[in-house]
């Protein structure tokens, strides 16, 4: 039997990996082009340069590129402490090209911001500081020490060539390379730390969530375990009443309905025990949608007997079925979602089921008064209620749920009146392993 090792796949880049990256590609872009300018200032404008050295400048640079590309496949992180050393590494390498390329009249000193608004996007400001110190340290030396060149000299008779000053059009082409790199790489910089600080944020927001969840099921368990006993007693006094009153059909009736709506509850917390079992939170059930929205409403028919709803399948049901993750906690939260439409209006409530094969729809419409935008906005972030009497606990477990698993839960004020819930899941191939991954309708 022969053993196959595979390698285990590359970590993603974290945001300062991502930047270093960014800034690899803008110090080869930049150097690149420095190249081009000189090849072209001896070659054409005469450039009297110490070519060794300048050329050795830019060859130690590409190597420091090189090694910069290598350095980012390592699994260490980008500190900002390192970035800020490749940072200063530019700065050193600028400043001695400068050297001996003009000095401060070389038309490409204000090049030195780039990498300083580069800092100023992706470091904290005291790094920032320490690079702007040292740019303005090494401009200022730049103004006395320098190896000249006439033809950068602004103004001066060497600098005019067939009618136009170099030093204007070094300046101009200049503008051109910062205003570009600053645009499209230092924008990406910025933008990946505004996604970093999302991220964070929704994670905080995400746990801080989960905790509250933590709270309620913790409190749920005991309440379970309370009611237990009263629940016991109240069926066997429903069956002695029921045996009592059997000549009565009308309190024979509502007594039948009382000891259903007790058996329903206790299998609700009998529920509560067997759905916390490890084998099936790892291996949930999976159901057609369609199947899955019949049971939901079956249950629900016993729970709200007095609830008037319609059910619109908008696919036929030959097409192939559409699969979902049939979790009982999804069964709970399109019963809370029923209930609210149930307790706002006692018309006729709407329900509609339509797929695709990436997900499916649920929609729910009440002929209530609606919901403010305010309020709507707000509804399963917190412990925020539609009821005059309720305590959101319900729209916030729900939301929670249907998140979990993937999917979303909308409340709109329909245009012909009251409220429209919109509740999307995801559909799972037909292995029951994969998501597909194609547009939704």
């Amino acid at each position: 039997m022969t053993q196959t090792n595979h390698l285990p796949p590359p970590l993603p880049l974290s945001t300062p990996g991502r930047n270093l990256m960014r800034l690899t590609l803008v110090r080869g872009i930049t150097w690149t082009g420095f190249l081009i300018g000189i090849l072209l200032g001896l070659e054409v404008f005469g450039f009297e340069l110490n070519v060794v050295a300048v050329f050795a400048i830019i060859m130690t640079m590409a190597l420091i590129n090189l090694l910069t590309w290598w350095r980012i496949s390592w699994p260490r992180p980008v500190a900002d402490t390192e970035y800020l050393l490749h940072l200063l590494a530019d700065i050193i390498g600028l400043t001695l090209l400068f050297y001996h390329t003009g000095g401060a009249n070389n038309p490409f000193i204000s090049y030195f911001l780039v990498p300083l608004t580069i800092s100023a996007a992706t470091l904290p400001w005291r790094f920032t500081w320490t690079l702007a110190i040292g740019i303005v340290t090494a401009y200022t030396l730049l103004m006395f020490f320098y190896h000249p060149i006439p033809q950068l000299s602004h103004g001066g008779h060497e600098a005019h060539t067939h009618g136009y000053d170099l030093h204007v059009i070094g300046m101009w082409a200049n503008f051109i390379l910062s205003t570009s790199l600053i645009t499209v790489f230092v924008f990406k910089m910025a933008q990946s730390l505004r996604k970093r600080d999302a991220d964070l944020s929704y994670t905080r927001e995400k746990s801080l969530r989960d905790e509250q969840i933590m709270a309620v099921a913790t409190q749920a368990a005991g309440t379970a375990h309370e009611l237990g006993t009263p629940l016991s007693t109240m069926a066997v006094m429903l069956k002695d009443l029921s045996q009592e009153h059997a000549d009565d059909p009308q309190l024979a009736a509502d007594l039948k309905l009382l000891r259903q709506q007790v058996d329903t509850c206790k299998v609700t917390l009998q529920s509560l025990v067997s759905n916390a079992d490890r084998t099936r939170l790892l291996n949930p059930e999976k159901k057609p949608i369609r199947t899955f929205l019949q049971e939901v409403l079956a249950h629900w028919e016993v729970l709200r007997p007095d609830a008037l709803y319609e059910i619109h399948w908008l696919q036929d049901q030959q097409k192939q079925p559409s699969i979902i993750i049939a979790d009982i906690t999804l069964q709970q939260a399109l019963i809370n979602l029923l209930n609210n439409a149930a307790d706002a209006s006692r018309e006729v409530i709407h329900i509609s089921l339509d797929w695709s094969i990436r997900e499916a729809l649920i929609e729910i419409h009440d002929q209530g008064p609606g919901i403010p935008l305010d309020i709507a906005e707000r509804l399963g972030q917190t412990f925020l209620s539609t009821k005059s009497k309720g305590l959101g606990l319900g729209l916030f477990l729900t939301h929670a749920t249907i998140n979990r698993l993937g999917g979303t839960v909308r409340l709109y004020n329909h245009a012909q009146g009251g409220t429209l819930t919109e509740v999307r899941l995801p559909v799972i191939s037909a292995s029951l392993t994969q998501p597909i991954q194609e547009k939704p309708f």
